[in-house]
């Protein structure tokens, strides 16, 4: 039997004492479609999707660009993007639009669509379930393969009359091959790009990773019962709001040290992916995958 230390056990107690502390004052907005798309001049629709296992996914959609022809008829190619772990569909949306793939997208005339995994901000509801009750989160990446992707394909495809494109990042990309080895996607999509794929975490070489993996944290939180990954929700992202403003603290070092060398973001840029990241998934989920 493994044995567990406690200490990150006690540092994320300790995390949450900091963060709760601090959640009054600081609130994040989540709508995606007001806070990222509209302000940068874009036409967004908000959509939901009900799978069949309950889960209520929330969708965005761009129907078209910002110059040019925009009429409502199903003209333009359907795109879906989906994200990877511990994001959601803002991920495309955070850098300008001459750099954001679903705004180029949109420009080139594709009809936009951005998937949220369920757990994300936009993806909590359940037909029977609240995402506070510890069954919410009996998933993992399987159930995604299984249920969330052909539930959004059907829903797309049927919308609007045509199959789908798909670009899929990281998780994106095991759940989007699962699906289709499962034969679950064979009539609905058009055709694939998978950006970073992955099958599982324990390659990874950055510290937070590397340490998260070898100390079992994961599998601590679900021992101690805590479905929700990261456990802090929205305590985490104001925890990191407190940090990034906090004198000396290089934001860039600390998502470094969870991603890897970043190139490509700016500090504007930054400041939007600290308001939405992370996005909660299942800690079932983060054991699958370690």
């Amino acid at each position: 039997m493994r044995k567990f230390p406690s200490a990150s056990i006690l540092f994320f107690m300790a995390l949450v004492c900091v963060a709760g502390a601090a959640q009054t004052s600081l609130g994040i907005d989540s709508g995606i479609c007001k806070s990222l798309v509209e302000t940068q001049g874009y036409t967004c629709q908000k959509h939901q999707v009900t799978t069949e296992d309950g889960y209520i996914l929330g969708l965005q959609r761009i129907p078209y660009g910002r110059y040019g022809n925009k009429s409502t008829t199903n003209t333009r190619p359907p795109v879906l993007l989906q994200h990877g772990l511990l994001t959601d569909a803002a991920s495309w949306l955070l850098n300008s639009p001459n750099q954001a793939l679903a705004f180029i997208l949109a420009d080139k005339g594709f009809d936009v669509w951005l998937a949220n995994t369920r757990g994300t901000d936009s993806s909590r509801g359940h037909k029977s379930l609240s995402a506070s009750d510890p069954a919410y989160w009996e998933w993992t990446w399987e159930q995604l393969a299984t249920y969330d992707l052909p539930a959004l394909f059907d829903y797309v495809n049927n919308h609007t009359g045509q199959q789908s494109h798909y670009v899929g990042h990281s998780l994106g990309t095991l759940t989007v091959l699962a699906a289709l080895s499962q034969q679950k996607l064979r009539n609905s999509i058009r055709s694939a790009a998978l950006l970073s794929p992955i099958a599982h975490l324990r390659h990874i070489s950055t510290p937070f990773v590397r340490v998260s993996t070898q100390t079992y944290m994961a599998e601590q939180f679900y021992i101690y019962g805590l479905r929700e990954f990261p456990p802090l929700g929205q305590l985490e992202q104001t925890l990191q709001t407190i940090l990034c403003i906090h004198p000396g603290v290089e934001c860039s070092n600390i998502m470094a040290a969870i991603t890897g060398p970043n190139c490509c973001l700016n500090p504007s840029s930054l400041a939007l992916y600290y308001r939405h990241t992370p996005q909660s998934t299942s800690t079932k989920n983060v054991v699958h995958l370690s």
